[in-house]
């Protein structure tokens, strides 16, 4: 690691966390340079929901490259371009009976976001807006106005205006947070202005694996609708299908205005990320909002050949099955351990553990894992959870062999 060191910046995370240098990934599995195996639960942050390096996008990537397919086109009309646009609706947003135009606002989750806090402002001409406690939303300026974590937002070095942050469920115990929401909106003296929008995660990912319930986020949806607000779904990270459904939001029957969608649209893990408004609030000017990487073709061939996952409801099933895998081991853990004051959170293969980090309990169980070959790393404001993100296409084995040595990790560190 000593490269690493001397060369690079202070500021990278997982390489420290993960003290070793990767040579090779297949499915749910990694290898270093020394040819130890590891089972992924972390997926990229999300990014991998299809494993490392799927054949079949494999083979239409190598294909495309060796006939001299244009690699970067910004917004020109390219084939992979076209081929993903039509799957896309016909695949995913019509027979869900969606009604989005499909923006490509640059390759990153933070400019999916960026380009809703944008529009959002441009169709009602007003400027706040509304997230909710522990949200992460992205790095960028506008994105980090929008994210509840202290230490990255004071990353920005300046002022973050024109957001106000409001508790999500479940954050005040025993509160309605929906009635403290809409007291805010209905006094004139509350010092909140009616937003552009508001935004959110269905299941907070960097904040904690906080899952918000399906009746909380629809009287978020009734909200909006009642007061003329854009309602805006982060689903960088809990959507393609990370909760069980293709969007983390459908189990709720809710029909957000803008979706966020990043990470592991791209498929393979190519940089890509789209950004789906509902016709009506489509008011951009050409060129208003662009981006260099927007024309991301290899991440379009990946994205195309990964919806055919969702061709049918067998993938979803599998997720859902494996999820309650996933849950009664997690379970297991904390009935086996009460001294963690273990908590179940989450949902589908976006679940979690918070506990009792006194110590830094959750940094040394998630060392001691590593040691033993599982990736999985902590989340919440102060890393208190232990966070399990492991490829959809995990199988069962490997989930319950992953579990088997986070288990010995956590007897290890108590011992």
């Amino acid at each position: 690691m000593k490269t690493f060191e001397e060369l690079e910046s202070t500021v990278r995370s997982y390489s420290r966390g993960w003290p070793t240098i990767f040579t090779k990934a297949k499915g749910y599995k990694l290898w270093d340079i020394d040819d130890k195996e590891y089972i992924d639960f972390f997926a990229g942050a999300g990014t991998l929901n299809y494993g490392h390096n799927n054949e079949a996008m494999q083979e239409k990537i190598i294909d495309y490259i060796r006939n001299d397919g244009i690699i970067h086109s910004l917004d020109m009309g390219t084939t992979p371009r076209q081929k993903f646009l039509e799957r896309f609706n016909d695949v995913i947003l019509t027979p869900r009976e969606l009604d989005y135009k499909i923006m490509f606002p640059g390759p990153t989750g933070t400019n999916t976001v960026e380009s809703a806090l944008k529009i959002a402002r441009k169709v009602t001409g007003r400027d706040t807006v509304i997230s909710f406690t522990n949200a992460f939303h992205g790095m960028t300026i506008g994105s980090l106005s929008v994210t509840g974590n202290s230490f990255k937002r004071h990353g920005a070095g300046i002022p973050l205006n024109h957001s106000v942050s409001m508790p999500f469920d479940g954050y005040m115990d025993g509160q309605d947070t929906i009635a403290y929401l809409e007291r805010f909106l209905e006094d004139s003296g509350s010092g909140v202005a009616l937003p552009a929008a508001i935004i959110l995660e269905t299941v907070q990912g960097e904040g904690g694996i906080n899952a918000a319930r399906m009746e909380w986020l629809k009287k978020i949806e009734n909200i909006c609708k009642r007061w003329d607000i854009l309602l805006i779904i982060d689903d960088v990270q809990a959507g393609c299908g990370r909760t069980g459904t293709f969007f983390s939001f459908e189990p709720a029957g809710i029909n957000p205005d803008v979706v966020c969608l990043s990470k592991s649209i791209g498929g393979i893990g190519l940089p890509m990320a789209i950004t789906l408004i509902k016709p009506e609030y489509d008011q951009w000017g050409p060129g208003e909002h662009n981006g260099t990487f927007r024309g991301n073709n290899l991440a379009f061939i990946a994205a195309s050949e990964a919806l055919t996952n969702w061709e049918t409801d067998e993938f979803s099933q599998s997720i859902k099955e494996k999820a309650l895998i996933l849950k009664e081991g997690i379970q297991s853990i904390i009935k086996k351990f009460p001294e963690l004051n273990g908590e179940a959170r989450g949902r589908g293969l976006m679940q979690g553990i918070a506990i009792d980090n006194t110590n830094d309990v959750t940094s040394k169980i998630c060392s001691e894992a590593f040691e033993r070959g599982l990736i999985v790393e902590t989340s919440g404001p102060n890393d208190e959870v232990i966070k399990f993100l492991p490829p959809l296409i995990i199988d069962k084995e490997g989930l319950k062999i992953g579990l088997g040595i986070l288990e010995e990790s956590i007897n290890h560190v108590l011992a």
